[in-house]
C-alpha cells in the first residue's frame, strides 16, 4: 500500500476513503446499512429529495464514496485501484482529481435527471468517466502506447454498458452520465503525454459544454413538477 501512495497518491486515498467510509457505515447503520433510508442518511442521491432540498447539492459529490453491500465496494475498489493508477498517470495528480470528481458529477447529475425516484450511490459513475477519458484521449492522440490503450478502454466500455442493460440493479443512468462527463473531461483536461492532442478552442468548448449540460439537466430537476 506504501508504494501505491508513493506511485498513485490521489488513488491510494480515494481508495482509502472509499473503504473507510464503507465500513464507518457499516458500524453507524448496523445491519440495515443496505437500506434506501440509511443510504440516503449516508450522502448518497435521490432526486425527488434533491428536488425539494437544492441546497444539498453536496450529494451530487458524496454517493462517489458510498457503496451498497460488500460486492458494490469490492467491484469498485478493484477498479478503482487498477485504472485510477493508469489514469492517474495520464493526467498528473491535480488533474485526475478533477477527472474523477467531474465524472462522478455528472453521472449522479443524470441519475436525479433520468430516475428521480431512485436511491443510488457507488464510484461507478466516476469509474465510467475514467473509462470514457481513456478511451478519448487513446482515439484522438497520437502517442502509439496510448491508442493501443485507449482502443482496449474503447471495447470495455461498450462492453460494460451493453451488459448494464441486462442488469436492473445497475444505474445505466448514472454510468452514461459519468462517461459523458469523463469523455468531455479528457478534452479540457490535458495530460502528461501529449499536451496538445487537442486545440485551445476544443479544450473550452468541452468546459463550456459540461457545465452547460450540468446547469440545463439540474435546472429541470428543481423546476419539473414530480
Amino acid at each position: 500500500m506504501q508504494q501505491t501512495f508513493r506511485q498513485s497518491p490521489v488513488t491510494a486515498t480515494l481508495l482509502s476513503l472509499t473503504i473507510g467510509y464503507f465500513l464507518l457505515i457499516q458500524l453507524l447503520f448496523w445491519g440495515k446499512s443496505t437500506t434506501a433510508v440509511s443510504i440516503l442518511r449516508a450522502g448518497g442521491i435521490y432526486g425527488a429529495y434533491l428536488h425539494f432540498y437544492p441546497a444539498e447539492l453536496w450529494r451530487l459529490i458524496s454517493p462517489i464514496f458510498i457503496h451498497i453491500g460488500w460486492e458494490h465496494l469490492i467491484m469498485n475498489a478493484i477498479s478503482l485501484y487498477f485504472v485510477g493508477a493508469m489514469a492517474e498517470q495520464w493526467w498528473g495528480v491535480w488533474r485526475f482529481l478533477m477527472l474523477y470528481l467531474l465524472s462522478g458529477v455528472m453521472g449522479n447529475v443524470f441519475v436525479v435527471f433520468f430516475t428521480p425516484d431512485v436511491v443510488s450511490a457507488g464510484a461507478s459513475t466516476s469509474i465510467f468517466g475514467m473509462f470514457a477519458a481513456i478511451s478519448v484521449i487513446g482515439y484522438f492522440g497520437r502517442n502509439a502506447y496510448l491508442k493501443q490503450v485507449g482502443q482496449n478502454y474503447q471495447v470495455l466500455l461498450v462492453m460494460n454498458l451493453v451488459f448494464n442493460v441486462f442488469m436492473p440493479s445497475v444505474s445505466i443512468a448514472g454510468h452514461i452520465g459519468g462517461a459523458i462527463g469523463g469523455g468531455l473531461c479528457a478534452v479540457f483536461l490535458t495530460t502528461r503525454f501529449d499536451r496538445f492532442i487537442f486545440k485551445q478552442s476544443q479544450r473550452m468548448l468541452a468546459l463550456v459544454a459540461y457545465v452547460a449540460l450540468l446547469i440545463l439537466l439540474l435546472g429541470i430537476v428543481f423546476v419539473r413538477p414530480l
